[in-house]
């Protein structure tokens, strides 16, 4: 088995049924050729560097898997024939070295930072 990225760009006025639709329809054709889907990412609407289609932004989709040529032949061909996507392209990072992506970070207030606001607020109140 080959690792592969794809990465899609669908319309970005599309409704979340929409875009569930198109995302699980990729996600089956990965299961139903014996494929292994690692990850999909919404990268959300971003500017493109020229309009596809009369759209001036789009929304981004990062998709990782393992599967063979057929499996790519197949996501390619139903991607290209579904009209909510605007582009795609599949890579193979088979010889790529691994690289570690670094998971997103929730910022949490500190403690310290939310008394401080607390405490300025209510000074603030009580000099007016």
């Amino acid at each position: 088995m080959r690792k592969y990225e794809t990465i899609f760009i669908l319309q970005p006025e599309l409704s979340e049924d929409d875009i569930k639709s198109v995302t699980t329809k990729a996600q089956d054709v990965i299961s139903s050729y014996k494929g292994e889907c690692f990850r999909m990412d919404d990268w959300g609407i971003r500017k493109l560097a020229y309009p596809i289609k009369k759209s001036a932004r789009g929304r981004y989709y990062y998709l990782r898997f393992d599967g063979n040529s057929a499996l790519i032949a197949e996501l390619e061909r139903r991607l290209r024939l579904d009209e909510k996507v605007l582009r795609y392209q599949s890579i193979n990072i088979t010889d790529l070295p691994e690289r570690s992506v670094p998971e997103k970070k929730v910022v949490t207030p500190d403690v310290e930072t939310v008394e401080n606001v607390e405490e300025v607020a209510t000074t603030e109140a009580a000099a007016e």
